[in-house]
């Protein structure tokens, strides 16, 4: 990269210095000590992250930025409309997606939330402070769609052979290229150096052969990582971790006294299911908290119209929700 521009944020990977020097900012958002590593927000709390702006070199892909940052291909995609994601081109400022707000969902295990094509994942308590660690994913092809709901990690397999289902071999062989019954561990495996068996038969936690795929709809119904991530996640889970994945291309949550969305398209199965997106984006904000929020209704258009996946303001606290006991749940902005 020629140079690094990034945005305002609220969590850093730089010096230990710069929470002592931006001491009042840091109480109420700590800083992460690394990009994909995050202190989870207290309370009502549920953003994390930063976005970020780079600048392209001349040999520069959106993938080749992607994965340098954590995030995946649809993702920088969606961040980047009318950039060339093969040819960007040097000098290109290039948006980086790293502020999620965390899914709806319990805050302990592993939390997949499938058409954000993103894991996230809680570590058991400890004696330091709560934390929150996100990874991108790639997920089933709309013909092998990824399951939903609860499981749990049953089996850790480093180095694992790959068994492939009959079905599979089928395919592979309708295409002329046919798959033997075993593919050993190595550079041609496609589960990569680690997986983990969920309690659901035939899925898998996995990394990849092809990480520059990483962020698409390309596997046959498991979950894929970028190989870094999933030597990280195969040594912190244990067996029993439980493992919830969801849908939900619509999320909402609050940093501070600041309501942000975050909007991704859904997946193309499930368009008419999400059709009329505002008024899930009004559900999602009435799951979000307690608190009586006051909507900015242009702002939360826009994030819907433009479902890029970055988190933005649309609303702000007025006042605890018990102090307007008959009040409608929300109020119009100024």
């Amino acid at each position: 990269m020629i140079s690094v521009a990034r945005l305002p944020s609220l969590y850093s990977r730089s010096s230990r210095l710069l929470p002592w020097l931006l001491a009042p900012l840091f109480l109420l958002t700590p800083l992460a000590a690394r990009a994909d590593h995050f202190l989870l927000p207290a309370g009502e709390g549920a953003v994390i992250g930063r976005v970020e702006r780079v600048t392209t070199s001349r040999s520069d892909t959106l993938s080749d930025i992607a994965r340098e940052h954590g995030v995946g291909y649809r993702e920088i995609t969606l961040a980047n409309p009318g950039i060339d994601p093969w040819l960007p081109g040097e000098g290109t400022s290039v948006v980086v997606p790293g502020r999620y707000v965390l899914p709806d969902a319990p805050r302990h295990g592993i939390v997949i939330n499938i058409p954000e094509m993103r894991l996230y994942f809680y570590p058991p308590a400890g004696e330091g402070p709560a934390e929150v660690v996100t990874y991108p994913i790639s997920i089933g092809r709309q013909d092998w769609r990824t399951p939903l709901g609860e499981t749990r990690i049953v089996a850790k397999r480093a180095n694992p052979a790959w068994y492939p289902p009959e079905s599979i071999r089928r395919e592979h062989a309708e295409k002329g290229d046919p798959l033997p019954r075993v593919v050993p561990a190595g550079e041609d495996n496609p589960l990569g150096a680690y997986a983990l068996k969920l309690a659901m038969p035939g899925y898998l936690l996995h990394g990849t052969n092809k990480p520059y795929g990483l962020g698409m709809r390309v596997s046959h119904g498991c979950i894929r990582l970028y190989p870094r991530h999933i030597e990280e996640l195969f040594n912190q889970v244990q067996v029993g971790t439980p493992v919830t994945l969801v849908n939900q291309p619509i999320k909402a949550g609050w940093l501070g006294d600041e309501l942000y969305l975050e909007v991704h398209p859904p997946l193309e199965e499930d368009r008419e299911q999400f059709r009329d997106r505002y008024s899930i984006a009004i559900d999602a904000v009435l799951r979000a908290s307690s608190r009586l929020p006051v909507i900015d209704w242009r702002a939360l258009e826009r994030v819907v119209g433009q479902s890029d996946g970055i988190p933005a303001v649309i609303g702000h606290a007025r006042e605890p929700v018990e102090a307007r006991q008959g009040e409608p749940p929300l109020a119009a902005s100024p």
